[in-house]
């Protein structure tokens, strides 16, 4: 994630929290082979269809990267933001920016997202953040799991290489509620079907 300028030098990515509490604050993107953080204008849209108060929500960010998305909810409201990673370095980089902002609602932890998704108790998160690499074979578990851990009145936010459709969502029980395609991400807002 870090391009060479002009004369040479290293330049250092980073994006920014759009609203909340902590708008406009500047997060340092690592570089990492394959760590996309969710671009700034598809997190504003993202944000917009869920309005912008996430007061007592809770919510998992289960493959954080950058934290970008778990960070936002946290710093429009959200009671409770667990943000799971499994690379040490982003972990340590995520533990940073906590300290820093003093967000007492994030907690970061170093895991598996798709088990903190089934540890969870059911029908328990308001939102769930799903962003998996996208060469891995982690999308259709991750689904299931966000499932079973989505509240009723919830969403589940999906990052991914293609569109999901209404047939392949069914089966774990989700529906399409909004997407939009920017860039080679495609973007989906879920909801369970009940």
């Amino acid at each position: 994630m870090k391009q060479k300028t002009a004369d040479g030098r290293r330049q250092t990515h980073a994006v920014r929290i759009i609203g909340g509490q902590w708008k406009r604050t500047r997060l340092t993107v690592a570089d990492k082979p394959g760590l996309r953080p969710t671009p700034d204008r598809v997190r504003e849209t993202l944000f917009n269809w869920l309005g912008q108060d996430l007061t007592g929500w809770r919510c998992i960010d289960a493959f954080a990267g950058s934290g970008a998305l778990g960070l936002e909810a946290a710093s429009r409201g959200a009671s409770e933001a667990l943000l799971v990673e499994q690379d040490a370095a982003l972990v340590a980089q995520l533990r940073q920016i906590q300290t820093q902002l003093q967000a007492s609602a994030v907690r970061v932890v170093r895991g598996d997202g798709i088990a903190e998704l089934r540890r969870a108790t059911p029908a328990s998160q308001h939102l769930i953040f799903l962003d998996p690499p996208f060469d891995s074979a982690l999308f259709e578990p991750a689904l299931q799991a966000a499932g079973r851990a989505l509240a009723p009145d919830g969403f589940i936010y999906l990052e991914a290489p293609i569109r999901w459709t209404e047939e392949q969502l069914s089966s774990y029980g989700l529906r399409v509620h909004r997407c939009l395609k920017a860039g080679a991400v495609h973007a989906h807002l879920l909801r369970s079907v009940v």
